[in-house]
């Protein structure tokens, strides 16, 4: 990862209501990532396999904190609890 890549990534799927939802608080935060999308069929997401041991998106690889993540739900608390400050 050189100095100017975001250190947020996020697996997602084009469309995707909850992945969409993940990037409307990355967004609310003003946090940069980097959008990775996935192949649509689900046996064919070996990437997002490869990086939380599932094939489920969204999925957030956050190498400030070493944390990596799937589920909609689960990463929202994570980025409201780590980024969301006294908003």
């Amino acid at each position: 990862m050189s100095a100017s890549d975001p250190a947020i990534t996020l697996y997602r799927l084009q469309a995707c209501p909850f992945c969409e939802r993940v990037v409307r608080v990355l967004d609310e935060y003003d946090l940069a990532y980097e959008s990775r999308f996935v192949e649509p069929m689900h046996s064919d997401r070996n990437v997002v396999k490869r990086i939380s041991g599932k094939r489920t998106v969204p999925a957030l690889v956050d190498e400030n904190t070493g944390v990596t993540m799937s589920e909609s739900a689960n990463i929202v608390e994570y980025l409201e609890n780590t980024y969301g400050g006294a908003n």
